[in-house]
């Protein structure tokens, strides 16, 4: 008998659902509809005020300052925070409910392992500082927290919070885009390349790696995290899912696997999570990992460089009211720059859009590839995307 679903074990009730429902909407109205009003009172009138006074803003920093005290400003980031937050606390009851099934369920699939992956955990591992101080995301205890034996439930919180999250989100429907998206390129930049293993840091869930399995038959792949109870979680949905995956606990800086080890390392959202010494640290463990003409590619916020000044105020944000705050560090470094510092090939290096697989299609991917077509913005039918090529 197959495993079940470990997601499925969290059943909110009605009123449950009602309310995930209404605060998935209220996000998407923040995040969307807010956003795009913001951006017009500021271009139809704070703006137009501020040039009038000689104090036009040349950049993010300025836009920031003029908006700070604006009331349009002020309740975007209320109501923002605040639906936010009510993600993760929508889902609490109904994952407090199921969590000894949860880790029931997850003990089997660690015991069975039908499918062929494993679950590596290292109790000694010291959780980094930068890590254990923040409830990321507004996430309380976000993905490393453990209440209890062999627990799961801040796995279970986030990935179900998550949902609500992205619940009403127009490109991020399905639960594995990012990871579908860099597969296909990469398949499509490299016609001729397979890997044999492949790396994914800072994995949580391990969703992103699942579609790797089906673009790569017969590929091996790892997924590494600092939090035990998100592997577990990871570790019992690939096996439903029937798709070996080895989990281990390790911090991305510095792990156990042998050099050379991998042909392909991605990441997703991760590291603008840590700070930018510890960005640098990875990227050099990255580079000491891969096998000659081995891709390292990390889906990431689009750096300042990249993007006009608004766009910068507008994704600057979350490192003053998200619990994020590396994202600004993280964003004003160059990202081919960092690749390079790594051990990368300038040539090599890469930082640029993609087309989101799943609402873009293979054919403007390939028209992409080819030079003939560039993406929409990053999250919003396209992914910004860093990384380089080990030397051969």
């Amino acid at each position: 008998m197959s495993l079940p679903n470990i997601e499925d074990l969290v059943e909110p009730s009605h009123d449950e659902r009602a309310r995930q429902g209404f605060v998935s909407m209220l996000r998407k109205h923040a995040i969307i509809d807010l956003r795009r009003a913001l951006r017009e009172d500021y271009e139809s009138r704070v703006e137009p005020a501020l040039e009038r006074q000689g104090k036009r803003p040349t950049d993010w920093r300025g836009i920031e300052a003029a908006m700070q005290g604006e009331p349009s400003y002020r309740f975007y980031s209320s109501l923002r925070y605040n639906a936010q937050e009510m993600c993760y606390l929508s889902v609490q009851p109904a994952v407090e409910r199921a969590l000894p099934q949860l880790i029931d369920l997850a003990r089997e699939a660690a015991t069975r392992n039908e499918a062929g992956g494993s679950l590596r955990l290292d109790p000694k591992l010291e959780v980094p500082r930068y890590v254990s101080a923040l409830d990321v995301h507004l996430a309380p205890g976000w993905v490393h927290q453990e209440h209890t034996a062999d627990d799961v439930s801040q796995a279970a919180v986030v990935a179900c919070g998550g949902k609500v999250f992205l619940g009403n989100h127009p490109f991020r429907k399905r639960p594995a885009v990012i990871g579908e998206s860099i597969a296909a390129w990469v398949k499509e930049r490299w016609p001729g390349f397979r890997p044999r293993r492949i790396l994914d840091m800072g994995t949580t869930n391990g969703k992103n790696l699942l579609p790797y399995h089906e673009a790569f038959p017969g590929v091996e792949l790892h997924g590494i995290d600092v939090g035990a109870p998100v592997l577990r979680f990871a570790h019992a949905l690939a096996e439903h899912e029937g798709v070996p995956v080895h989990f281990s606990q390790q911090n991305a800086e510095h792990t156990d696997f042998p050099d050379g080890h991998f042909d392909l390392i991605v990441s997703s959202f991760f590291l603008h999570e840590i700070p930018v010494k510890a960005t640098r640290n990875v990227l050099r463990e990255c580079h000491r990992l891969l096998a000659p003409r081995g891709v390292m590619c990390h889906m990431e916020l689009p750096d300042e460089a990249s993007v006009g000044a608004y766009e910068n105020f507008f994704w600057n944000w979350d490192t003053h009211n998200n619990n994020e705050p590396y994202y600004t560090s993280f964003r004003a470094e160059k990202p081919r720059q960092l690749c390079a510092e790594a051990g990368f090939d300038p040539v090599s290096c890469f930082a640029h859009l993609i087309p989101d697989f799943a609402s873009q299609g293979a054919e403007k991917l390939r028209e992409f590839v080819r030079g003939g077509w560039t993406p929409p913005p990053h999250g919003s039918g396209g992914w910004f995307v860093f990384g380089g090529v080990r030397d051969g």
